[in-house]
């Protein structure tokens, strides 16, 4: 029986070339990326800095100081100390709801820049908090800003980019890193306000989104979808493409708008069973992608090596080394998806972090306890273990996490299917930040454990019921579904039962 074939038929190349057009375009709406990358880094740092614990949070900080008594996986167990964090998350679930009505009237564009100043008000709040309730706020709108920028910037980026390099733009990691590097220097400023410059400059990448949306071109997909002139459309897609030659896209495109024209409530036409790969996809990539348990490392890199034995300073250190790790690597994946696929990397992925979390539990079960510390050697070695996991993480689920959704969706379901997936994404970033403190302190080292059997289940699916869509155009994407052993029972069944048009049979 084939699993997941490989495309060759469906690939239809089109025209097209990486343009200095296209890359400007697509690296200010990749800044998007950078904001969440750069916001999942900061909070776990702020949260392992003796100031910022002793103005917003001194329970936890006596706790951790004071009681000898208390499991080294305990010490920072807080439901308030994780509200802070996951506020973001509930607050952005809640957005791209509103995000994707917008992104669908209006365009790409206007929600990239709501997303932007939505972001610049909460790193101005955030930075200026002077108790718990400003910080607070500010991160419900710093979540406002990504949900509306995670729901639009991956539609703006597959868009733009040509079909076999779409998988080249994707920028959390840098954001990530950014945070990390942040975070290390401003702990060492005399005078402990070094946490305000941290949350503040989240302020930077979002006033570069917010200034280039102003200039950014709507994509040549929604100005089609908008019923602009279609020589308009055409010059776009001509500029962006940076060739005359863009009629068999061109066409598509037109194509994909007509049928997207005959439906008015896409988030009712996704529950069609002919979307219902599509569907499923949008649901679980998001969900896997939060129980790889990398937000547990990226939020909180800098508490978890406090909790192993690490100084301050070493903690911070230690998450810039990871943060580099998973930028060199996502680099690394964006460069060769495109050549040796989806597929592989999630299979290459997933075994690299399944090995490194159960080696990871396996020594802090044996060689910490609840109140000893690790050796230097052990130390070292959990690093360099967490190290690998990060590594696995940015070849596969990282950016495959984001890029898989963002091609799949034919485009009368697009927005929905974007909305869903973003939804679903926060859902389950709310549900592990808030849960993780909590569940490290009841679970200890078993916590690793409890993700690596969820990588590992994971990467099984993805080899059973993921088709490849390495160079497979976005507008001809649902062929891919037609092919595979599992899902063509599906797509080809509803296809049966309806006219060319859409409309059903009898």
């Amino acid at each position: 029986m084939a699993v997941g074939p490989v495309v060759g038929s469906v690939c239809g190349k089109y025209n097209g070339q990486i343009t200095s057009f296209v890359v400007l375009s697509c690296m200010v709406a990749a800044t998007g990326g950078i904001i969440f990358g750069y916001d999942i880094g900061i909070s776990g740092g702020v949260t392992s800095m003796k100031p910022f614990l002793l103005k917003f949070f001194p329970d936890v900080y006596n706790k951790r100081i004071q009681d000898t008594k208390i499991s080294n996986y305990c010490k920072f167990d807080s439901q308030l100390l994780t509200t802070f964090t996951s506020s973001l998350y509930i607050a952005g679930l809640i957005a791209t709801f509103f995000a994707s009505p917008v992104t669908r009237a209006f365009g790409r564009k206007p929600s990239i820049l709501i997303g932007g100043i939505a972001f610049l008000a909460g790193a101005a709040l955030g930075g200026a908090a002077y108790n718990i309730y400003m910080l607070i706020v500010g991160r419900v709108l710093l979540g406002v800003g990504v949900g509306f920028a995670n729901q639009s910037v991956p539609l703006y980026l597959s868009e733009m980019a040509p079909s076999r390099y779409r998988g080249a733009f994707n920028m959390v990691g840098v954001g990530v890193l950014s945070a990390n590097l942040l975070n290390y220097g401003t702990q060492k400023i005399n005078g402990g306000w070094g946490w305000r410059i941290s949350l503040a400059m989240a302020a930077f990448p979002a006033s570069i989104l917010t200034i280039g949306a102003l200039f950014l071109p709507e994509t040549p997909n929604s100005l089609i979808q908008h019923n602009v002139n279609p020589n308009t459309a055409k010059k776009m897609l001509q500029k962006v493409r940076g060739t005359d030659d863009v009629h068999a896209e061109f066409d598509d495109l037109v194509t994909a708008n007509e049928i997207s024209k005959t439906i008015k409530h896409p988030f009712k036409n996704i529950m069609k069973l002919k979307y219902r790969p599509q569907l499923v996809m949008s649901i679980l990539i998001p969900f896997f992608q939060q129980v790889t348990g990398i937000n547990v490392i990226s939020f909180y890199a800098a508490i978890l090596f406090r909790t192993i034995g690490f100084g301050e300073s070493a903690s911070l250190m230690s998450a810039v080394v990871t943060g580099l790790v998973g930028l060199a690597t996502t680099f690394t994946s964006l460069l060769i998806v495109d050549k040796v696929g989806r597929r592989t990397l999630f299979a290459i992925g997933g075994v690299q972090m399944v090995i490194s979390q159960m080696l990871i539990g396996s020594i802090m079960a044996a060689k910490l306890g609840d109140h000893g510390v690790l050796s230097k050697g052990y130390g070292f070695l959990v690093l360099v273990l967490i190290g690998a996991y990060v590594a696995g993480f940015g070849l596969s689920w990282g950016p495959l996490g984001w890029l898989i959704p963002s091609e799949i969706f034919p485009l009368e379901i697009r927005s929905a299917g974007q909305s869903i997936t973003v939804a679903v994404g926060f859902l389950f970033t709310f549900i592990v930040a808030q849960t993780f403190l909590a569940m490290l302190c009841r679970l200890r080292s078993g916590t690793f454990f409890f993700f690596g059997g969820w990588v590992a289940m994971m990467t099984v699916f993805v080899y059973l019921f993921l088709p490849e869509t390495k160079n497979v155009p976005i507008e001809k994407m649902d062929r891919i579904w037609k092919q595979h052993w599992f899902w063509k029972r599906y797509v080809c069944e509803e296809d049966d039962l309806e006219f060319t048009d859409g409309t059903q049979k009898p």
